[in-house]
């Protein structure tokens, strides 16, 4: 039998091609408003389209890219599920 592990791991550290969950925001109030308005709320499954390790990401989310840096990114937990 197969057990499902999930994990919240911040958005800056998902490789390049992987998604997820977004789980909860770390930040203050502005800039929750802000996230929220480019569509990052609870829930939202979000997927890595550019994470070079360094400069901003780019993320694909409700079906728009979003540029972040990689600051703003930490911010975000995000609930990745892997299968042991």
């Amino acid at each position: 039998m197969r057990e499902i592990f999930s994990t919240l791991i911040p958005l800056s550290e998902i490789q390049t091609g992987n998604h997820g969950v977004l789980e909860s925001m770390h930040a203050g109030r502005g800039l929750s408003s802000r996230l929220t308005s480019l569509g990052l709320t609870p829930g939202t499954d979000v997927t890595v389209l550019q994470n070079y390790g360094h400069g901003p990401m780019i993320i694909n989310v409700r079906g728009t890219h979003v540029a972040l840096s990689r600051g703003l990114a930490r911010h975000l937990l995000v609930k990745m599920e892997d299968s042991k």
